[in-house]
């Protein structure tokens, strides 16, 4: 990966084009009725984003693997209820609407055209590329994403906070340790403890019975974090409850291979990527030919005139 100076936005890309997916009319179609609102939508999102905040470099961060086995295989049920279909080799395929698929790799074409940064790695989410490229980074990041898990990044000390969508990309909650701790009196480390104590139904993550959001950060609060919270099982004189005991106990296999599911990882072996913000396409008859070909339209023309203005 080549050093990265100056202000890095990551883009949770899946994430972003599932909410443009579901917030673009399904009507807006290619010349031959083939939906792309995802497309546009995306492209919207991304000149939205650059003409707002100004990156000077930009990642559209992908999952190569949106279901590691590595994380299968400590906690089964991790986004089980999202296959499609179970694959002998390679991931299995996720559940993802009919309209969309075929739109993920126009996504990729036009993105790679345009000459923004494209990384997916092999038995990786995208979040896991974005926790690298976030732990090597030496400036300032806005992490781009609808996936509250990335809040364990936060870190106000380095400049890194992550833009939550509220409504499309227009409303974000500009998301800062500040926020972390008056919306879930945590910071971003004490994120993950939080998120495995409470469990994610929607991540397949059963979390600690009985333990909820609020109990969870009452407990980090009084104990530290989740090694001071286990450690008190240990100790008749800490304040828990006989219930928590109980639950707690009963959740240690659970609770030892948690944290390394939710934690995003940070030593993914990223590629040599030119990551700057590209002033202009990088292959501009291949963008013309893409915008025709799946009518484009104004989205890509705003997204152009965006990069040539601020890049």
């Amino acid at each position: 990966m080549r050093r990265v100076t100056g202000k890095l936005m990551l883009l949770d890309t899946a994430s972003l084009y599932f909410r443009a997916y579901f917030g673009v009319p399904e009507s807006v179609k290619a010349p031959d009725g083939t939906p792309v609102n995802a497309v546009r939508g995306l492209l919207e999102f991304i000149e939205r984003l650059v003409r707002d905040h100004r990156p000077s470099h930009l990642v559209a961060c992908m999952d190569a693997d949106w279901r590691p086995q590595w994380r299968v295989d400590l906690i089964p049920s991790y986004k089980a209820h999202r296959v499609a279909e179970e694959r002998e080799s390679g991931p299995d395929e996720e559940e993802v609407p009919d309209t969309l698929s075929p739109q993920v790799p126009v996504i990729e074409e036009v993105l790679d055209a345009l000459g923004i940064a494209r990384v997916g790695v092999a038995g990786y989410e995208a979040d896991d590329v974005i926790g690298t490229f976030t732990a090597r980074a030496t400036g300032p990041v806005d992490i781009v994403t609808g996936d509250r898990d990335l809040y364990q990044l936060v870190d106000d000390g380095r400049g890194i906070r992550v833009l939550y969508p509220i409504k499309g990309v227009g409303t974000l909650q500009l998301t800062d340790e500040a926020v972390l701790r008056e919306k879930y009196g945590v910071d971003g480390p004490g994120y993950v403890d939080l998120a495995l104590l409470r469990g994610d139904p929607s991540d397949g993550l059963p979390g600690v019975p009985g333990i909820g959001e609020k109990t969870a950060a009452k407990l980090i609060a009084e104990f530290g974090d989740l090694a001071g919270i286990m450690a008190a099982l240990d100790d008749p004189k800490a304040k828990l409850t006989p219930s928590q005991r109980k639950r707690l106990a009963e959740s240690r296999p659970y609770v030892a291979v948690a944290p390394t599911v939710v934690r995003v990882a940070r030593d993914v072996p990223l590629p040599e990527v030119d990551t700057v913000l590209p002033r202009a396409p990088r292959d501009p008859a291949a963008v013309e030919r893409l915008g025709d070909r799946w009518n484009l339209g104004g989205s890509l023309r705003r997204l152009l005139l965006t990069l040539d203005a601020v890049a």
